[in-house]
């Protein structure tokens, strides 16, 4: 008989899956020379993973597809899943492995409940 175990320790791990198309292609470049991100292509999308936490700028990305200006929508069209806290601003999108990490902008009481 197989014995389970289960690890409820932190990955310390955010990331999200991307449509395998021109513009997710082009995200995922952008993302793919930054720091402790790793970009992995599968044939119907491409996982960008990364520890700690991952910033997508929106002004970075549009430079990068040659447009005037890239958004929220846009990325959520080309965004199917995302684990991790996710925080949308105006500019960007920030994924935080851990809750704590987000604190400031999810309003999370790091205060202990008695």
């Amino acid at each position: 008989m197989t014995q389970f175990a289960s690890d409820r320790s932190s990955s310390n791990k955010a990331g999200v899956t991307l449509m395998n198309n021109q513009v997710g292609y082009v995200v995922a470049n952008v993302m793919r020379g930054k720091e402790n991100v790793t970009v992995s292509e599968l044939p119907s999308m491409i996982r960008v993973d990364g520890v700690g936490k991952i910033d997508f700028d929106y002004a970075e990305i549009a430079e990068a597809l040659g447009w005037d200006d890239f958004g929220n929508d846009d990325f959520e069209e080309i965004m199917s899943t995302h684990y991790g806290r996710m925080v949308v601003l105006d500019d960007r999108v920030v994924l935080f492995a851990n809750p704590e990490d987000a604190a400031e902008y999810i309003g999370f009481d790091l205060q202990p409940v008695d």
